[in-house]
């Protein structure tokens, strides 16, 4: 297990080390996962020690919003003043985000050839 962590914050690293030094536009632990990601690909599949690691942090993931949560209680009076305009944010992003998604869905599809089924039950 920390043999998969250590390399999970070297990747990390590297993704931070990236965007410091050529001023990328992108977080570095989300450059650090592609990283990961490529390796992954590269090595053709998960090693059963990082899935087990995957595995127990995923399990324990709802404790890394607990920060966010103390961080909305604390600024608790700003969301008050707020909560109209942050609610149509959040509600218009979210539908955004769906039917981009959707498009995205439709326009791959119809590159690969294939019309999509719209008739189809879950």
């Amino acid at each position: 297990m920390i043999e998969s962590l250590t390399l999970l914050l070297i990747c990390q690293l590297v993704g931070e080390v990236l965007v410091g030094l050529f001023g990328l536009p992108v977080p570095g632990p989300v450059l650090g996962m592609l990283l990961l990601f490529i390796g992954l690909l590269i090595r053709r599949g998960v090693p059963p020690v990082m899935q087990t690691t995957a595995t127990t942090l995923l399990s324990h993931f709802s404790l890394l919003f607990v920060p966010a949560g103390v961080g909305i209680m604390l600024h608790i009076g700003l969301l008050e003043d707020a909560w109209l305009a942050i609610g149509v944010a959040l509600i218009t992003s979210t539908a955004i985000a769906i039917a981009v998604t959707a498009l995205t869905m439709l326009g791959l599809e119809r590159l690969a050839g294939r019309q999509p089924d719209m008739d189809q039950q879950p």
